[in-house]
C-alpha cells in the first residue's frame, strides 16, 4: 500500500472504478500523500490522506467505485507456443503444465506455496498490527448538525445518493469481468488470435484487455463525470477528461505489461516462479513508489514552486520547526479540471516532495497552514515510506498466492499455465480481486495513519478553532459524505469522516485546555 496521501474524507477517492490492478501491490505502489479534496488527480487523490500506492486514476473528480485501470485495470516450461492446453509442437510442459489430474510435483509445489504465503501473511498482520497507531485520542461521537447547516448536510446527501448507483454498478461490472477472466475462456478468446512471440503475444493481450475493460466500463465513467459536473466538482472539458483517461490507461497498462512479462518469463523458466516472483514484485512496488512523483505525476499536473512570499516563508519555517527536511513546496495546476482543494505528500529520500492544489491557495493562510500541517505528520512519520514497506510485502504474497490459486483456475479458463501468453486475462482477474479483498484492510489502517497525522498538525500548530474551520471548509467544497453508511465506510474510506476528524480536534482541545467552539 505505498501511497498518495489527501486531507479530507475520502468517501469520493473512494471512487476507484474497483479495478486497481495489483498483485498484491503493482499499483498499488506508490509513495503520495495527500491533503484535502476528494477529487483524484493522477493519484487517487481522496479527500485526507491515504495509505495507497501510487494509483493511476485521471485525474479530476471521481466517483464512488470510480477509477482507471485494467480490470481494475502453476507455471509451465514451454519450448515453442501451446494452445489450449494440447501440447504442440516442440513443446515440453512442466509438472505445472495442463495436465488432467494434478501431479504429486504439482501438488507439492503448490503446498510449499500455500506454507510460504499463512508465514508471510503472519508477518504482515504482525508488522501492521504492532506498527499502525491504533490508539490516538479518544474524542466524543461525530456530530453532522453540530458544524454544518441543514442544507449543506442535505447537499452532501443528495450527492451521496446520486453517486451510489453508479458507484455499486461500476464495482458489480468489475466484479463480473474480473470473474470472467479469473473462472472462464473468455480472456483467452480475447486474446488467442494475437500472433508473435510470447513476449510480444503478453504486451498485446495486456492492451486488448485494458481497451475492453475501457469500453465496457466507458459509460459509467461518463456517468461519474457528468454527475460530477452537475455538481460543480469537474470543469474539465470533454476533451480533457478522455486525454486524462488515456493516459492513465496507458499508465496502468505498462505497469502490467511491465509485471505481466516478468511473470510469464518466469513462469516458463522456473518450477517455483513464486520465489523469483515474490523479490521481483517487492522491488517493483520500492522502484515505482520511488519514481512515481517524478516520472508520472507531470503527466497528470503541471508542478511550479511555490512562488516567494509570507506563506511560502512561513510553510518552510514551520517544516523546519516541526524537524522535517523540505526543501521546496510545489503547487499543482489542479484548478484547470477541478473545484476540490487538496494537497498531499509523496515519494520518499529524494523524491519526497509537498504538493498544494493551486484550488487550496486560495483558503485562509492559516488553514494553508494547518493542511500542510498535516503533510508533514506523514513526512516525520514516514507514512509513505511505511506504506512502501508494507505494500512491498503484500506485492511478495500478491505473487505468492497467484501461484497458488492460479493452479486452481487454469483448467477453467483453457491454459496450459502461467507460462501461457492467454493466461494474461485470468492473472488480470485474480489480481483485481486480490485488490478489491485487501482494500478494506488498507483502508482500516490508513485511517488510522490519517488520524494520527491530524493529530500531529493540532500538536504542531495548536489552532483547533482553525483546524475545525478547515475541515468544514474541505468538507463543504469537496461535498464529502458526512455520515458515510457501514458498507461504504468500510470500501471506500481511506480517512475519517468530516465529523470525526472535527470531533478528535475538539477532543485535543478539551484535553489541552484550549478554548474551542
Amino acid at each position: 500500500m505505498s501511497e498518495r496521501r489527501n486531507v479530507d474524507d475520502a468517501s469520493q477517492e473512494a471512487s476507484k472504478e474497483g479495478e486497481e490492478a495489483a498483485a498484491g501491490g503493482t499499483v498499488a505502489a506508490g509513495g503520495t500523500a495527500a491533503a484535502g479534496g476528494t477529487v483524484a488527480a493522477g493519484d487517487r487523490v481522496a479527500a485526507g490522506d491515504t495509505v495507497a500506492g501510487p494509483a493511476t486514476d485521471p485525474p479530476g473528480a471521481s466517483v464512488k467505485g470510480e477509477s482507471a485501470g485494467p480490470v481494475s485495470g502453476g507455471g509451465v516450461f514451454v519450448k515453442g507456443e501451446s494452445g489450449g492446453g494440447r501440447r504442440g509442437h516442440g513443446e515440453e510442459v512442466s509438472v505445472n503444465g495442463a495436465g488432467p489430474p494434478e501431479s504429486d510435483g504439482e501438488g507439492r509445489l503448490r503446498r510449499q506455496a500455500a506454507v510460504a504465503a499463512v508465514l508471510l501473511g503472519l508477518v504482515i498482520a504482525a508488522v501492521a498490527a504492532f506498527s499502525t497507531p491504533w490508539h490516538l485520542l479518544s474524542s466524543g461521537p461525530p456530530d453532522p448538525a453540530r458544524d454544518f447547516t441543514a442544507a449543506q448536510i442535505a447537499r452532501s446527501e443528495a450527492f451521496d445518493a446520486a453517486s451510489t448507483l453508479p458507484g455499486y454498478l461500476s464495482l458489480a461490472l468489475t466484479l463480473i469481468i474480473a470473474g470472467l477472466l479469473a473462472a472462464t475462456p473468455v480472456g483467452v478468446k480475447l486474446v488467442a488470435w494475437l500472433k508473435g512471440p510470447w513476449w510480444v503475444r503478453v504486451v498485446l493481450g495486456v492492451v486488448v484487455i485494458t481497451l475492453f475493460t475501457q469500453l465496457v466500463k466507458l459509460p459509467l465513467a461518463i456517468w461519474g463525470e457528468t454527475l460530477l459536473r452537475s455538481y460543480g466538482l469537474s470543469i474539465q472539458t470533454w476533451g480533457s477528461w478522455g486525454a486524462d483517461r488515456l493516459k492513465n490507461m496507458g499508465v496502468d497498462a505498462f505497469m502490467l505489461c511491465l509485471m505481466l512479462l516478468v511473470l510469464v518469463a518466469l513462469a516458463r523458466r522456473f518450477r517455483r516462479w513464486w520465489i523469483p516472483a515474490a523479490v521481483g514484485a517487492s522491488a517493483l512496488t520500492v522502484l515505482a513508489s520511488f519514481v512515481y512523483p517524478v516520472v508520472f505525476e507531470p503527466l497528470f499536473n503541471d508542478f511550479t514552486t511555490m512562488q516567494q512570499g509570507q506563506l511560502r516563508t512561513e510553510l518552510l519555517d514551520m517544516a523546519k520547526r516541526d524537524g522535517v527536511p523540505v526543501e521546496d513546496v510545489l503547487v499543482a495546476d489542479a484548478s484547470r479540471r477541478t473545484t476540490a482543494l487538496n494537497a498531499y505528500v509523496s515519494g520518499f529520500g529524494a523524491t519526497r516532495r509537498i504538493v498544494v492544489y493551486d484550488t487550496l491557495l486560495k483558503a485562509p493562510k492559516a488553514e494553508v497552514e494547518l493542511v500542510v500541517a498535516h503533510e508533514l505528520g506523514h513526512a516525520k512519520n514516514d507514512d509513505v515510506l511505511y506504506g512502501t514497506f508494507i505494500g512491498a510485502l503484500g506485492a511478495a504474497l500478491g505473487a505468492i498466492l497467484l501461484f497458488w490459486v492460479f493452479g486452481l483456475v487454469r483448467r477453467r479458463t483453457g491454459v496450459t499455465g502461467l507460462g501461457d501468453p492467454r493466461a494474461v486475462g485470468a492473472v488480470i482477474g485474480l489480481m483485481t480481486f486480490g485488490s478489491l479483498l485487501m482494500s478494506p484492510a488498507e483502508n482500516l489502517i490508513s485511517r488510522h495513519i490519517e488520524a494520527r497525522a491530524d493529530l500531529h498538525a493540532l500538536n504542531l500548530t495548536h489552532d483547533p478553532a482553525t483546524f475545525i474551520a478547515m475541515q468544514k471548509r474541505l468538507a463543504v467544497t469537496n461535498i464529502s459524505d458526512l455520515s458515510p453508511d457501514a458498507v461504504e465506510y468500510v470500501l471506500y474510506a481511506s480517512h475519517p469522516s468530516s465529523p470525526e476528524r472535527i470531533a478528535m480536534a475538539r477532543a485535543w482541545a478539551k484535553l489541552n485546555g484550549v478554548p474551542v467552539r
